[in-house]
């Protein structure tokens, strides 16, 4: 009988038990959620998109600032972010947008070219940048001490390891969000690509969460967590070790990967409870004012402390100029805006009166109210209710009645 072969980059599944339910809890009331206000969801999608391509991309030292990605990913072109770096921000939603499509194809496969093809879309399709194809193996630097903490395999060994790492993902019968940690952490660890490795393997493993049925991109997508822990995602590939070695035991990493996961779910739920209520008081303070609606979603941006121009607005509600002009009027004349700026530069900021509104909308008694004791308010309210995966449908439920219920 021939002996079996020891799995690739191992990893021991116990102890997961808690974590993983927890999980799937979440999973079954992000599912079951009440419908939601749709201009409101696609808003807070637009920002958590923006978070997690900045996130990604500076960790991968493309610099550019959440501000900058939210401009570029609307159609603007920040005169401080170099083309290249603007096609790599592009070229990083759009690899996002690709696995998306792909995870529920009646036909899909891991495969070897399924990795090439979003490694292209990271790098914007960019030839001279290896895009899609592999690359020299290479030493792995920390940028501030020069000091070598990782050797891949070798790059004749590069297309084997990664058609290996495919037969194990299809073979893969573990929970998602461990065959998302796995297959994140064995992508790195190979390296197959010059550049773009660590953006590459953040899409699939956030690939590997959508095949599993997590269908909610912002709580399967970890970028915008792990650039705010740097610290504690770089720590967790300690697990590979100092070379490249196929037996290294990777459980570490993801136990790492699956505690983010879970932190990641937690910290969005309550976000996007706190600003719900904030969308639906941009809504009432638009509707008693006598202005469009669709101009709550550039106050979202002005009440979080961005300066927005006419042509950012005009992407943004999908208008024309002249709609988009009568409407700043109105904003203007209300005192929810103000401008900066001559005719041609102009952008707008807050108003005077935008935060004392939104403050009486949503029952904050504070005199001089501002964006952090009303989203500090809500929160702390929100928070004095039960928590977790079963009050989540009960507080969605009530998005239209304010603090019903909370």
């Amino acid at each position: 009988m021939a002996k079996r072969s020891a799995p690739l980059l191992p990893f021991q599944e116990d102890g997961f038990a808690a974590p993983l339910e927890e999980l799937e809890q979440w999973r079954h009331a992000l599912d079951a959620k009440a419908p939601l206000v749709r201009s409101w969801e696609g808003q807070l999608r637009r920002d958590l998109q923006a978070e997690a391509v900045a996130a990604s991309t500076s960790m991968e030292g493309v610099p550019v600032t959440v501000e900058e990605v939210r401009r570029i990913l609307v159609g603007e072109r920040p005169a401080s972010v170099a083309e290249g770096d603007r096609d790599l921000v592009l070229g990083y939603r759009d690899a996002m947008s690709y696995a998306l499509r792909r995870a529920d194809d009646p036909v899909f496969e891991w495969s070897p070219e399924l990795v090439k093809a979003i490694h292209d879309r990271v790098m914007a399709g960019r030839f001279t940048r290896g895009a899609g194809r592999y690359g020299k193996a290479r030493f792995i630097v920390n940028d501030q001490s020069g000091e070598v903490v990782y050797e891949p395999p070798a790059a004749s060994d590069v297309e084997r390891l990664v058609e290996h790492v495919c037969r194990r993902m299809t073979a893969l019968r573990a929970h998602p969000a461990i065959a998302a940690a796995w297959i994140h952490v064995a992508i790195a660890a190979v390296h197959p690509f010059g550049d773009g490795n660590g953006r590459t393997a953040r899409v699939l493993s956030s690939l590997a969460m959508y095949r599993g049925g997590f269908k909610r991109p912002e709580f399967c997508s970890l970028e915008e967590w792990w650039g705010r822990h740097r610290a504690e995602y770089y720590g967790a590939f300690g697990a590979l070790g100092r070379r490249w070695d196929p037996a290294a035991d990777v459980t570490s990493f993801v136990r790492a990967h699956v505690s983010a996961q879970l932190s990641q779910v937690r910290a969005l739920d309550l976000r996007e409870r706190t600003t719900r209520h904030v969308w639906v008081a941009l809504e009432r303070v638009c509707e008693e004012g006598g202005i469009p609606d669709r101009a709550a979603m550039l106050l979202w941006d002005v009440f979080n402390e961005r300066s927005v121009t006419p042509q950012y607005y005009v992407a943004l509600a999908d208008i024309s100029r002249a709609t988009a002009t009568a409407d700043l009027a109105s904003l203007r004349g209300a005192g929810l805006i103000s401008p900066v700026g001559a005719t041609r530069g102009r952008h707008y900021v807050k108003g005077p009166r935008l935060y004392e509104l939104v403050a009486k909308e949503v029952g904050t008694e504070e005199a001089d109210a501002d964006r952090s004791s009303i989203v500090g308010a809500i929160a702390a309210r929100l928070t004095r209710v039960e928590e977790g995966p079963a009050a989540y449908a009960a507080a969605s439920a009530s998005s239209r009645s304010g603090f019903a219920g909370s």
